[in-house]
């Protein structure tokens, strides 16, 4: 809607009058001023146009294709961590769920920039989530995506320092919980703001969540969790330290070349030196996950911190317009050219490299993970997952003679040829019928050699048969030797009575000595 065709009342430029527009909308998202007689003028929509310069809405765009890529890089980490083995890419549930949070997050940013949608419901009032679906969509994502990201590193945050400081083996519990804890609480949080609260555009193309009840109904509530976040993960800093420090001083020559205990409750008893590599080890695995959680917990404080700062600094002003006369005042004199008028808005605002570096530090979650979660194995794996595809896809032309080349390559189907025909044995010593006996053959016929010479002996029926070596004819006789304290003996005999063991004599044992026992009265007494 175009500002200069709208009646503008009384009021001068550029204001609007608030009686010529209807009540639709976020109403209370509207900038007036009353100017006494019941006259109340108010500033156009959006509010960012006239005190930010026009390149906020550049820097806004460049904002949200950063979340664009951002989300294209979380895609390929969710594929990979789908598709390709566990050994390619070390997935793990706390980085998944986290992974998906921040899509969540970056969708709140993606959406507008698919829709383009209208911020304004009239020259005056900015929309709301019952007049905009984009605008209710938007927030929701946002709202969902940061809740989820702030309890995922919360819950990255204590297993880790469930593990390092208590020696405690999280397990299937601790998943379960997590997954409840992970997405009930966002689930609840979404609920609860949206209903007491709801969400409007009131700063950029992407809708906020309103200035009432929004303290204690999310502002707070996050920060809360942020702020555990950042307590467990210094007091897991502060015991790695510790550990460290106890280490230094631990010049015990019985634990410098030890090695960690192999069992649970040896860790009681562990040494510093011993304390300190088993933290050591854990650090080294873990310290991906301990720069994305500070990282995502310090961009969720920073958003926070500066999106209620502005929020409060707009509800100052309508509270006390005394505020703003300066720079009300610099907007009638100039005919609303805001250009002119800048510097006095900035005492309202918070300034715009702030603002670019908020948007730009929310839209580089994903490009983060990508960095820190990701590896080189995926790339190689999915080289493989492709290849795969590729040469089942080939076909190549196979003769038969390349078949059976490849059947008489294989060593089973080998033969013993004669050294002087380059013939098989069957074909010299049992030529087919029709063929002239060769000279080689009718003499091995007439002669053959002795069985010990050959490792096969001819049986006269025109077939050769194996014969394995005697290795165990012969035996070697021992020798002892010179400086030998020990010599071979000759194994005992053993005698048994039969009376002393109480078993039955030996002609039972003998067939031709055994009794006649009648098998129909075995059991007669």
């Amino acid at each position: 809607m175009s500002n200069s065709s709208v009646n503008r009342g009384i009021c001068p430029a550029p204001f609007f009058q608030d009686t010529v527009f209807t009540d639709g909308g976020f109403v209370e998202g509207r900038l007036c001023q009353s100017l006494g007689g019941g006259i109340t003028c108010c500033l156009p929509c959006p509010l960012t146009d006239f005190t930010y310069p026009d390149s906020f809405q550049t820097m806004s765009l460049a904002a949200d294709w950063i979340s664009v890529v951002s989300t294209a890089c979380c895609a390929f980490l969710l594929l990979s961590w789908t598709f390709l083995p566990v050994e390619k890419t070390h997935r793990h549930y706390l980085s998944i769920c986290l992974t998906v949070a921040v899509v969540l997050m970056n969708l709140g940013f993606i959406i507008p920039l698919a829709a383009q949608p209208e911020q304004c419901y009239d020259a005056i009032t900015p929309h709301s989530m019952q007049t905009s679906q984009v605008c209710a969509a938007s927030g929701a994502f946002l709202i969902v995506g940061g809740w989820a990201g702030v309890m995922w590193v919360f819950l990255r945050s204590l297993s880790l320092h469930l593990q390092i400081c208590w020696q405690v083996v999280v397990g299937r519990n601790f998943m379960w919980l997590s997954q409840a804890a992970g997405w009930g609480i966002p689930a609840v949080g979404i609920t609860v703001a949206l209903v007491f609260s709801g969400v409007s555009f009131r700063f950029g193309p992407t809708c906020h969540i309103n200035h009432t009840n929004s303290l204690a109904d999310l502002w707070i509530p996050l920060l809360v969790f942020a702020g555990l976040t950042i307590i467990i993960q210094f007091a897991t800093f502060g015991y790695c330290i510790k550990v460290y420090l106890a280490s230094l001083a631990d010049n015990s020559a019985s634990t410098e070349g030890s090695n960690l205990p192999s069992y649970t409750n040896s860790i009681r008893t562990m040494t510093p030196r011993q304390a300190y590599r088993r933290v050591r080890r854990v650090i080294q695995l873990q310290w991906r996950g301990i720069a994305i959680v500070l990282i995502i917990i310090t961009d969720v404080i920073f958003f926070s911190v500066i999106f209620v700062f502005q929020d409060n600094t707009v509800e100052s002003v309508k509270t006390d317009p005394s505020k703003v006369t300066e720079w009300v005042g610099c907007l009638m004199l100039n005919a609303g050219d805001k250009t002119k008028c800048l510097d006095e808005a900035s005492k309202l605002v918070v300034n715009m490299p702030t603002i670019g570096a908020v948007l730009v530090l929310l839209g580089m979650n994903g490009i983060w993970l990508l960095f820190l979660l990701g590896r080189f194995s995926m790339f190689t794996g999915w080289a493989d997952f492709f290849g795969k595809f590729v040469n089942r896809e080939k076909k190549e032309f196979v003769s038969a003679d390349a078949r059976l080349d490849d059947m008489k390559r294989d060593t089973r189907s080998y033969e013993m040829l004669s050294r002087d025909s380059g013939k098989t044995l069957d074909d010299v010593v049992t030529p087919s019928v029709g063929t002239p006996i060769s000279p080689l053959a009718r003499a091995y016929m007439a002669s053959p050699p002795a069985s010990n010479d050959l490792p096969f002996h001819y049986n006269g029926d025109g077939k050769e048969g194996r014969r394995t070596p005697d290795y165990f004819g012969n035996t070697v006789r021992y020798h002892t030797p010179a400086r030998s304290f020990s010599s071979p003996r000759p194994p005992q005999t053993v005698t048994w009575d039969s009376r002393e063991t109480y078993a039955q004599p030996e002609r039972y044992g003998s067939p031709e000595n055994r009794d006649y026992v009648n098998p129909l009265g075995m059991n007669q007494i």
